[in-house]
């Protein structure tokens, strides 16, 4: 099969700039796709990129994964109503690095393989120029009246805010990267979200007035839930690929959360399970929703996909820990990140190791009173770790201490509270 009729089966071709690009990619070819390094981190919504690039990949293509330290100064005024916050050269380097190690989690990059993947940074070849040398050598193969027509600069240019020259030249840039990587890899396709087409085309026809060499584009649609919401963002939040920034509880409980008519159409996306199987899960779905096991094939492929075996363990894990499960095994870093949103105390130790428990809780807020804790225990209701505490005789132990420094109360069934000691 070729890949491209596997991308369409997966929802990932949205338009390709010529239809002879199908009987290209019968040979292996070499193509790019660029990340923007506004964060040290890649997003949920990147991995739409990272999988088109992987089946590619697969499929015996050479891929490029061009992260912009050079665009990345600019900012893509693609698909946004304001302009970007401009990043300094050292804001951009560092999130160069968190960049590179999401990446190398799906693509092989091991110089062994047979097909490495190949990671570039487009300030390498943009540090060098000059402006009039860039004006010279670039700008005169760009005819305004073309610039001006792409959707990515119209819609800008309809808007209060307007444009600024620094954005609409970025188009520039981005089509200078193609043809950079065209001259230095023989690169002929590039690939990005549908809001890229303009940036995409300003390269094909940039490749083809410099080198007179046919150059392809692709796009996919932007993933959006059946809401209409935006995928990859979670109350207003972005869900990140880094455990640092999204925990693996909330990445794997974003998945958990997806709605019955989009998990299908996710799974088809996201993960390389054979449609196959896939028809199966549709199946599963239709006789028992409730059961929600399309969302946990889901939520556990992502999840192991991104944070590894571990973190699909500390997810399911941290999952069982909310409804009372163990926190055997847990470091106080992976409870930290499992109740980040549930209130906290922090408590002197003297306060703590060797005080009766209903003078802790107090302390600590989790009950009003002591009076209220001696009562909270006798009726069973107060778990340190989520192990119940039997009388209220009983004394906060070193031992309740997770790596020596927070301990999980809960009261009742969902009322915790994350007690840390300094």
């Amino acid at each position: 099969m070729n890949v491209l009729d596997t991308l369409r089966e997966r929802h990932l071709v949205d338009a390709v700039t010529s239809p002879t690009l199908e009987s290209a990619l019968l040979q292996p070819l070499t193509v790019y796709a660029g990340f923007d390094p506004t964060s040290d981190s890649l997003q949920a919504g990147n991995y739409v990129t990272i999988m088109a690039l992987a089946h590619l990949q697969r499929a015996g293509h050479r891929v490029i994964a061009l992260v912009g330290g050079a665009t990345g100064l600019i900012g893509d005024p693609s698909g946004k109503s304001t302009e970007r916050q401009l990043l300094s050269a050292e804001q951009v380097e560092r999130n160069l690095v968190g960049i590179r190690e999401n990446l190398s989690r799906f693509l092989d990059f091991d110089a062994k393989s047979a097909n490495p993947a190949i990671m570039v940074n487009n300030y390498d070849w943009f540090k060098d120029f000059t402006f009039v040398e860039f004006l010279r050598d670039v700008g005169r193969y760009f005819r305004m009246g073309v610039m001006l027509s792409k959707d990515s600069v119209t819609k800008r240019m309809e808007s209060d805010e307007g444009m600024s020259f620094t954005e609409f030249c970025y188009q520039i840039l981005q089509g200078y990267d193609f043809l950079h990587l065209h001259r230095t890899y023989g690169c002929t396709l590039q690939i990005g979200g549908s809001d890229q087409w303009g940036n995409i085309t300003a390269g094909t026809e940039l490749v083809r007035r410099v080198c007179g060499a046919e150059a392809f584009g692709l796009t996919f649609p932007l993933v959006c839930d059946s809401t209409g919401k935006k995928f990859g963002k979670s109350e207003g939040n972005a869900i990140y690929l880094d455990a640092r920034k999204t925990s693996y509880y909330d990445f794997y409980q974003f998945f958990m959360r997806t709605l019955d008519a989009d998990v299908v159409r996710y799974l088809k996306i996201f993960t390389f399970l054979p449609l196959s199987r896939i028809a199966e899960i549709e199946a599963l779905l239709a006789a028992t929703p409730e059961k929600r096991e399309a969302q946990q094939v889901l939520a556990d492929e992502l999840t192991r996909a991104v944070h590894g075996a571990r973190g699909l363990a500390i997810a399911r894990q941290a999952t069982e820990v909310l409804f009372g499960g163990s926190l055997e095994g847990l470091t106080a870093d992976d409870l930290e990140r499992i109740f980040a949103h549930v209130p906290s105390a922090t408590l002197d130790i003297a306060q703590v190791v060797g005080k009766p428990v209903v003078e802790v809780i107090a302390a600590a807020g989790l009950s009003a009173s002591k009076g209220e804790a001696r009562r909270l225990i006798q009726q069973g209701g107060l778990n340190i770790n989520n192990a119940r505490v039997a009388g209220v005789e009983r004394l906060f132990e070193t031992a309740d201490l997770i790596d020596g420094r927070l301990a999980v109360l809960r009261a009742g069934k969902k009322n915790f509270l994350l007690l840390k000691v300094r």
